[in-house]
């Protein structure tokens, strides 16, 4: 076992013999868009994640779905299937089987195999002091499903979010292979702040962040500001702010927003200073809009400077 638990990584890693090792992931959520086939898209893009964010490569998937087949039409979980479907088609594997109960509330996710060479895992654990941290998706789609579900998030808004969801990781994880990225993460249920956390913590460093290098996407700001704020992202403003420090200038949207519960985020990644131009441009020839937010530096294990 290369990767367990231990480090609170995105994925366990096997070593089969000293060339190969596989990657196993699992992951499903409730829907956070209304139209199914997009619910489907945006839940296999995040299971993809964990593979990506690990350096590796996706092989197969099987899909989990839970479902109330007494009180929705049976159509609406063909679209949901059929949106995972169409996003594994994207990354180039095949769902090759899967489970289904029938389930209250509606839940779909993938469990994927990958595979990865043994001494190109990209570990959340293995940061330096010095490391710059660049994240590859803006961040406030926790804020912006809420809005959905309230039916107050404008089209515009909606297409953006959704398609941001919808985004595979795979270029992102390509180009910090071919970089030489010191460790990475994705972005999910924690927040950026929470994922942050963990790496710098398992990495035994600490980090600064640039609250306003961070992208947000289209009307997250306004919402928050208005007071839309899911539950999860309360958490985890409760239980990760414990390990920031914020400048006085970092206002309470913003800091909601850094531990925003984000579905199907980027990848954060730890670059080595002499490496973080040659990240940018692997990205940006791969079309991977991405930006600097800190810097990983010295200091308690798990502390996040916020200014």
């Amino acid at each position: 076992m290369l990767v367990g638990i231990a480090t609170h990584d995105d994925a366990a890693v096997y070593a089969l013999d000293e060339r190969t090792a596989i990657v196993a992931t699992v992951d499903l959520f409730t829907p956070v868009v209304d139209d199914p086939f997009d619910f489907g898209r945006i839940a296999a893009a995040n299971s993809l994640s964990d593979v990506y964010a690990m350096g590796a490569r996706p092989l197969l998937a099987l899909s989990i779905i839970g479902f109330p087949v007494r009180t929705l039409p049976l159509e609406v979980m063909t679209e949901i299937l059929r949106g995972g479907v169409a996003k594994c088609a994207e990354a180039g594997i095949v769902i090759a089987g899967g489970h289904s109960i029938d389930d209250p509330e509606p839940k779909y996710g993938l469990s994927v195999i990958g595979v990865v060479a043994p001494e190109r895992v990209v570990r959340n654990s293995t940061a330096a002091v010095g490391d710059r941290l660049v994240l590859t998706k803006p961040i406030g789609t926790g804020v912006l499903s809420q809005a959905i579900k309230l039916g107050i998030a404008s089209a515009d808004e909606l297409s953006v979010a959704t398609e941001m969801m919808a985004a595979l990781n795979r270029h992102a994880g390509d180009a910090m292979v071919a970089a030489g990225a010191s460790a990475a993460t994705d972005v999910t249920g924690f927040g950026l702040l929470g994922h942050l956390h963990e790496l710098v913590h398992a990495s035994g460093v600490a980090a600064r962040l640039d609250a306003r290098a961070v992208p947000l996407l289209p009307g997250a700001l306004a919402h928050v500001t208005a007071g839309v704020l899911p539950g999860g992202s309360k958490r985890n403003a409760s239980y990760f702010g414990r390990h920031a420090m914020y400048a006085d200038d970092v206002d309470a949207p913003l800091r909601a927003l850094l531990a925003d519960a984000q579905t199907s985020g980027g990848l954060l990644i730890a670059i080595p200073a002499a490496r973080h131009d040659a990240l940018l441009a692997e990205l940006a020839a791969r079309g991977v809009l991405a930006a600097t937010i800190g810097e990983c530096e010295a200091g308690a294990a798990g502390t996040i400077r916020v200014v």
